[in-house]
């Protein structure tokens, strides 16, 4: 599948695939600040989410196939790869399927290991928007806030938000395939998949999905892996602490 992305600066080539419900919107400051540093930044969408064209079929496998089609379009070799959560599983699978592409590993707020459903009431919320009705950005953070109390989450997960045409809302994200492949979404890289290169996996210090006993997980994995941990920070750590975020991927990337 052909993906769409915003491609930023020159220099060794830094590609960047967003998490579950995300676009590679979310990541145009960073991206922006990453290309400042002498990188050419790929910000990508993954299928059925942002720019990039929708299909039924979705899962791991796909996913990385699709950025393995993405690589040989744009004759990209030695790239850093640095993917959040669903993104960062996506990145994960891709490094230990062509690690001859892949030079150095970033993951953020990701363990390889099994995750159980998670995203029902979010689910729930975006499809109770009913654009017959919903005519503002405002009208459908009201309904949403029914399912989705915290505002930030809510502002992140309406940035999937558009004009379709002039007073028609909707969604850029394929949300009737997203609902029916949820399950994808926690699955775990297959036991033998192993990457030997530098990786470095970043956590948020409020964030539950990377704990103590997936330290062990990542190393039998990862057999380079570190792990530091991004202070005042959940699960969008890359958006709840960027500066801090920034600086930790540098310092290892540069």
């Amino acid at each position: 599948m052909d993906l769409y992305s915003n491609i930023v600066g020159e220099g060794p080539p830094l590609v960047i695939l967003h998490g579950f419900l995300g676009n590679s919107d979310n990541w145009k400051t960073l991206g922006t600040k990453f290309s400042e540093q002498g990188f050419q930044v790929h910000l990508v969408d993954q299928r059925n989410h942002g720019r990039s064209a929708w299909s039924n079929d979705f899962n791991y496998e796909i996913l990385a196939q699709d950025v393995k089609m993405y690589c040989d379009k744009y004759n990209l070799k030695d790239i850093i790869l640095l993917g959040h959560s669903m993104g960062g599983k996506t990145a994960m699978l891709f490094a230990t399927e062509y690690s001859d592409l892949v030079s150095k590993l970033l993951i953020a707020d990701i363990s390889p290991r099994f995750y159980p459903v998670h995203h029902d009431q979010i689910l729930n919320g975006l499809s109770a928007l009913d654009f017959d009705e919903i005519k503002s950005r405002g009208e459908a953070d009201k309904v949403f806030s029914d399912y989705v109390s915290d505002f930030g989450t809510r502002q992140f997960l309406l940035k999937n938000l558009y004009w379709v045409e002039k007073g028609q809302l909707g969604l850029r994200i394929n949300l009737e395939v997203l609902k029916n492949e949820v399950a994808e979404i926690g699955e775990a890289l297959p036991s033998y998949a192993t990457y030997n290169g530098d990786t470095l996996f970043l956590r948020g210090d409020r964030s539950e999905y990377i704990g103590v006993g997936d330290e062990r997980t990542i190393k039998n994995h990862f057999p380079k892996a570190k792990i530091e941990t991004i202070s005042n920070a959940g699960h969008w750590l890359h958006a709840e602490n960027p500066d801090e975020f920034f600086k930790a991927v540098i310092e290892f990337i540069g």
